[in-house]
């Protein structure tokens, strides 16, 4: 008999595998090993021991135990529950699980100091920096900025022995939250709002609260009160915060960093892997007990996860669409349940599902239903760009450009909301009609002016704009069709060619750094006009904004997107909210060829709730979320003959379930992505159905041949 560990890899494989454990090597689930796979090593965890034969064939050996923190129980539960729910294998998750674990530590820190040898020639500037080394060990660039003298001059103190240098671990960057500094002040709805939040966090167990708030309402001085409470509950607690975008982070950080007196934890793909390394570690020890982060965040090895906080909830950058698919929002739920914790949903604009729950009493429902201190709802008036259109060439009507220069000539700030990246979204040929796509895509070509390029934002190809057309040959017949933020920029600079005007989208802010500079440059009135996508039309404060501008309001509405409406509300909800958030009255002018449409009615009334019931009670009708559930399938191959005979095969061998249906196979929207063909089924299921379960079993039922892939979206949210 020997000692036989199950152990997960981080790999697109169908089970854990079976290793022989080394006699004396001490081995507890959790722990990560080197495993032996085919002819290389590989980090996996183990997730079961136990004594017994290893079957017909002699297992392998495992190599060792890692030096590294173990995965907790409950985050190994967790892993194993996303990949059940997802239909897919558990080493996908877990490889999003170790992504911090196998990023390089920090290197060690080279310090300076003094070793009490006098330099063997001595000069002011040497004096200086001998003298500010006996303040104790520093880099040597920052012993050469405190003494103000080149690094030359240290470098020769080294040289001539009068200093060492030293390796250092880096300091700890998460030290303990101050519970006892001063909170700002909350009004009547916040208070009672924390205070139903701390109540809870105090019956201690699994609890679930839909912090549901006007734009401005003050909801993140709410949840950080919850923070704070969870965390003087448990001198182990530690709390998770996600946030939707990259850009976002930074404020909150700054905002955690002067609640708690220390830098939380920071998770996203901005962050560099030492960095991501330290974070990882300091989790797992239980030494960081607040993370500010994004959706990849939930997999951290928390040690005692005591709250989790989903802002903006029902934003749609939760939703992961490749490699692992899952959605962040429903998986916080999870995992709360898993640690028996508690998590906060917090939005202006909660998602139909949170709102579903909360109605039904799933989750607490605590409203925020007027703005901070002196601060009011925007007034927003539609413009019905049939009567008014822009003119010709142009996107900005003449009502929107009239309260644009009153609100410069005011002093103050206006936001034009366009949520379309670069300068147009289609380029095509005058002279043969042919649309510019991606090569082996059918994806349009989006034209960038800044950078002169034609770029696919499905796959990330890219060219420079051609001179001639590449399908006719046709010389200078390439023209731009539609308006994106570097074409509403222009159109902007030629009406007020005085004002400072600035974009803010994923082309132009490309880290969180560049993020809160752009933010910081708006809140200090250093632009007058921010051209901008949806990643300034959440979580930003900018006091002296008083004016939104909505160019193209009904873009989102359009195609057969379930989504479409609850989408378009929410975005555009949150856009002309960020308009009049201080003492400054603010409005909101959303050009719209359909203001007769329920979406465009709803936002001029400022009625959430009679929009929403209209949605509910249509989905309900139809089965469809949050009244039932969705997934659907994507089945991609080179080959289209063959892709057509799997998918038939794929369609007739559908588990039979009462309570489920099964559409297609169908072509996909976008039918060819990277040379590969597309076809697309989309199942509906009642909701007390296990449709995670009927997935995985109709997967199981079929295996791909040949350049064939299989990919299932539990919950979808976009339908391409």
């Amino acid at each position: 008999m020997s000692r036989i560990a199950s152990v997960l890899l981080p790999l697109p494989l169908p089970e854990a595998f079976d290793y022989e454990a080394p006699d004396g090597l001490e081995l507890a689930v959790g722990d990560q090993v080197a495993a032996p796979l085919g002819g290389r090593l590989v980090t996996g965890v183990v997730t079961g021991l136990r004594e017994g034969a290893g079957g017909n064939r002699p297992l392998k050996l495992l190599a060792g135990r890692l030096d590294a923190p173990p995965l907790s129980p409950s985050t190994l539960e967790f892993v194993q529950w996303a990949a059940r729910y997802a239909a897919d294998v558990a080493g996908l998750p877990l490889a999003i699980a170790l992504r911090g674990a196998r990023a390089p530590p920090p290197r060690p820190d080279r310090m300076a100091m003094a070793t009490g040898r006098l330099p063997t020639r001595s000069t002011p500037a040497r004096i200086r920096v001998l003298e500010a080394a006996a303040a104790g060990p520093a880099m040597p660039a920052d012993l050469a900025r405190r003494a103000e003298v080149s690094a030359a001059v240290v470098r020769a103190l080294i040289d001539d022995g009068a200093l060492e240098l030293r390796f250092a671990p880096p300091p700890e960057p998460f030290g303990p939250p101050d519970l006892d500094l001063p909170a700002p002040p909350l009004n009547a709805s916040q208070a009672a709002a924390a205070a139903a939040l701390k109540a809870m966090i105090a019956e201690g167990g699994f609890q679930a609260a839909l912090l549901d708030g006007v734009t401005g309402s003050g909801k993140t001085e709410v949840y950080l009160e919850a923070v704070r409470a969870a965390l003087a509950a448990d001198p182990a607690a530690q709390v998770l915060v996600l946030l939707p975008e990259i850009a976002l982070t930074q404020a909150l950080i700054a905002r955690v960093t002067e609640r708690f007196g220390g830098a939380p934890g920071e998770w996203h793909s901005g962050v560099a892997p030492p960095q991501r390394r330290q974070v990882w570690d300091a989790v797992a020890e239980g030494r960081c007990r607040i993370v500010v982060g994004a959706r990849s965040a939930l997999f951290l090895p928390f040690r005692r996860l005591s709250l989790v906080v989903v802002d903006e909830e029902h934003d749609t950058s939760f939703k992961q669409e490749d490699g692992f698919i899952y959605q962040a929002r429903d998986l916080a739920v999870v995992r709360a349940k898993i640690e028996n914790a508690s998590v906060i949903l917090a939005s202006a604009t909660p998602s139909l599902e949170s709102l579903r729950n909360a109605e039904t009493g799933r989750y607490r429902w605590l409203r925020l239903s007027d703005r901070h201190g002196e601060a009011r709802l925007p007034d927003i008036r539609l413009v019905d760009l049939r009567q008014t259109p822009p003119d010709a060439g142009r996107w900005i009507s003449p009502p929107l450009a009239e309260a644009m220069a009153e609100t410069l000539a005011a002093g103050e700030q206006t936001l034009l909301f366009l949520n379309r990246r670069g300068y147009a979204p289609l380029v095509l040929c005058r002279a043969c009609g042919q649309k510019l796509t991606a090569p082996d895509t059918d994806s349009w070509l989006v034209e960038h002016r800044y950078t002169n390029r034609l770029v696919c934002h499905l796959t990330g190809f890219s060219m420079p704009r051609p001179a001639h057309c590449p399908h006719c040959g046709a010389a200078d017949s390439l023209v731009s069709i539609g308006p994106g933020v570097e074409r509403l920029e222009e159109e902007a600079r030629l009406l007020f060619p005085e004002a400072r005007i600035a974009v803010f989208s994923s082309d132009t802010v490309r880290s969180a750094a560049d993020a809160r500079t752009l933010v910081e440059t708006m809140e200090a009135g250093g632009i007058d006009i921010l051209v901008a996508t949806q990643a300034a039309a959440k979580g930003h404060n900018f006091p002296n904004l008083t004016l939104v501008g909505v160019i193209d309001a009904d873009l989102g509405l359009r195609g057969g997107d379930l989504r479409a409406a609850e989408r378009t509300f929410q975005l555009l909800a949150q856009a002309t909210g960020r308009a009049g958030r201080r003492d400054r009255p603010g409005r909101a002018l959303i050009q719209t060829w359909a203001p007769d449409h329920p979406v465009m009615q709803a936002l001029r009334a400022q009625d959430r709730d009679a929009f929403v019931r209209t949605e509910l009670d249509e989905r309900e009708i139809a089965g469809l979320p949050p009244f039932g559930r969705l997934a659907a399938v994507i089945v991609s191959g080179r080959d289209p003959d063959a892709l057509e005979a799997f998918v038939r095969e794929m369609a007739a061998s559908a588990p039979n379930a009462e309570g489920v249906e099964v559409y297609g196979p169908a072509d996909a929207p976008l039918a060819l992505v990277r040379g590969r063909r597309r076809k697309r089924f989309l199942v509906r299921a009642d909701r007390q159905v296990d449709l995670s379960g009927y997935m995985g079993a109709w997967r199981a039922r079929v295996k791909p041949r040949g350049s064939v892939r299989v990919t299932v979206d539990i919950d979808p949210y976009s339908f391409f």
